[in-house]
């Protein structure tokens, strides 16, 4: 079975659904960006599959040894989030908290996982620093540090480069192309820009009005990317 199967999912708010019988699966090691318009569901796909929000139909299910919480989760930031008054090593080492059970503290073997992390994304000569006192590229490195404290299998990213100059991006997208291709993470990407996507994905899911999954070579085969590009040179 595939890491994630969704299966005829309708997603929405309210009973009303936004996205309706969606149906694709990503397999381990796949790095699948998701497109589409403003409004289109890709948020609320994300939330659902990560079982934040509940669908109207269908279902999530997942597979290949993979369990609901090994699901490692980087969202969109809100100003109140970035400016959350805490070190670096405790906004990491609470990607641990999944793994802590009823104890109300983290073992040794967690302490180390979440320095491992750090030193891994960079940011380990910053564990000490107050993380609000970081730039924006920094804090998504903790961020990151902080998933894979809570998973070495699959990570979903809500457009998390958004808002970063372009030299900064250049060197994160790098960064989850290593994760995806040297350790065999599964990537699953919320972007706005198809070009990005078209460079480092491996599979499209281009929702809205018209919807599309498959490989990046189908997806400019078939012309799928003129529903993107046709409706705004690209980007949502």
């Amino acid at each position: 079975m595939a890491q994630l199967v969704c299966q005829n999912l309708s997603i929405g708010y309210d009973g009303k659904a936004i996205l309706n019988d969606l149906s694709f699966s990503v397999n381990a090691g796949d790095y699948l960006c998701i497109l589409g318009e403003n409004g289109s569901g890709k948020s609320t796909l994300m939330k659902t599959i990560l079982g934040l929000q509940s669908p109207i139909n269908g279902k999530v299910m997942t597979g290949d040894g993979l369990r609901p919480n090994e699901i490692g989760y980087l969202p969109q930031q809100t100003m109140v989030q970035k400016d959350f008054p805490a070190s670096v090593r405790e906004v990491v080492i609470s990607g641990c908290h999944g793994r802590c059970g009823f104890r109300p503290f983290y073992s040794r073997k967690e302490k180390e996982l979440a320095d491992k992390m750090m030193e891994k994304m960079g940011v380990g000569h910053l564990s000490k620093c107050c993380y609000r006192e970081l730039s924006g590229g920094q804090q998504q490195r903790v961020l990151l540090a902080r998933a894979l404290c809570a998973t070495q299998k699959i990570l979903l990213l809500d457009e998390p480069f958004a808002g970063l100059d372009p030299k900064v991006t250049g060197q994160l997208y790098e960064l989850i192309d290593e994760l995806n291709h040297r350790d065999g993470i599964t990537i699953i990407m919320i972007s706005h820009d198809i070009n990005i996507a078209l460079e480092h994905a491996s599979h499209i899911l281009h929702i809205g009005k018209n919807v599309f999954y498959g490989t990046k070579e189908e997806y400019v085969e078939r012309g799928a990317w003129h529903m993107l590009v046709g409706s705004g040179g690209g980007k949502e």
